[in-house]
């Protein structure tokens, strides 16, 4: 190795381009924005990735129908009956307990127990929802099914006007 086929590499910190310093920096005057133009002036906006140049968008030519759920819509874990038999005899059967058994893992707004298979154990079993069949086979089998209620919507004072925040 000799100071011929050495090389500096690759630059750790580049310096940023400096613009309107002055004509003997090479970015001055209109400091690389052109001499006219949309984008000429201090303030001027990008295009958006939707804009196309001034033409009609496409989301905007294409027909809108229908509506989405999305905002209020709940979305449960659904676990079946036969996939409580893992569970010991006199257990309390909770979110928590489903979640660290692996049978409602990841975020969720509730638990519907659905009535697919049959039940052999005698559980206490805490969820959202339970279908007819369901209820009737923990029933059968001795079991207690319980129902958390749904959380009591804030009540508005009708007579004080609305935040406007």
């Amino acid at each position: 190795m000799n100071l011929s086929n050495l090389s500096i590499g690759v630059h750790k910190r580049k310096l940023k381009k400096r613009v309107g310093r002055g004509i003997g920096s090479g970015h001055g005057k209109t400091a690389s924005r052109g001499m006219k133009g949309q984008y000429a002036s201090a303030g001027a906006e990008l295009p958006r990735p939707v804009f196309e140049g001034g033409q009609m968008q496409l989301f905007r030519k294409i027909p809108k129908r229908g509506f989405s759920h999305g905002s209020w819509d709940k979305s449960y874990h659904a676990v079946n009956v036969r996939d409580l038999n893992m569970f010991a005899d006199g257990t309390v059967v909770d979110q928590a307990l489903l979640d660290s058994s692996g049978l409602a893992k990841g975020p969720a707004d509730g638990i519907r127990i659905l009535g697919t298979g049959e039940l052999t154990k005698k559980l206490t079993i805490r969820a959202d929802h339970f279908t007819k069949s369901a209820l009737e086979k923990i029933q059968k089998s001795g079991g207690v099914a319980e129902r958390i209620p749904l959380a009591k919507r804030p009540v508005r004072n009708k007579m004080k006007p609305p935040r406007t925040d």
